[in-house]
């Protein structure tokens, strides 16, 4: 089945100069194997496509159950030179969790679907 990210991780952001920082947290070590798998730098990419202008890179924590995106080209300039003020690493970080993936039927979902 489909679900939004927002259903099964949570996600923090930041930025600096003009890269956005997104990471991916699973709330357990099942959650994390579907995200190793489904949430490349490829997939971040194509979401983020009209607004990160630059490479995508995915770098895998697995102390953390996390996955970490570093967003090229992603700020217009950066924070001081962007017009997207309400675009920046945060924002980011929860227009991540609109992503949506495949995962198995049996997946715990934190989230009831009526909230997303």
């Amino acid at each position: 089945m489909q679900v939004q990210l927002v259903r099964i991780a949570h996600a923090r952001g930041g930025d600096k100069g003009d890269k956005a920082d997104l990471s991916l947290f699973a709330y357990d070590e099942t959650t994390y194997a579907v995200l190793k798998r489904e949430v490349s730098a490829e997939r971040v990419a194509a979401h983020f496509a009209g607004i990160a202008h630059g490479k995508v890179e995915c770098f895998a924590l697995d102390n953390l159950l996390a996955l970490k995106f570093v967003l090229h080209q992603a700020l217009d300039g950066g924070a001081a030179r962007s017009l997207r003020s309400d675009n920046l690493g945060k924002s980011l970080a929860a227009g991540l969790l609109r992503m949506n993936i495949e995962v198995p039927d049996d997946l715990p979902l934190r989230h009831p679907e009526e909230h997303v």
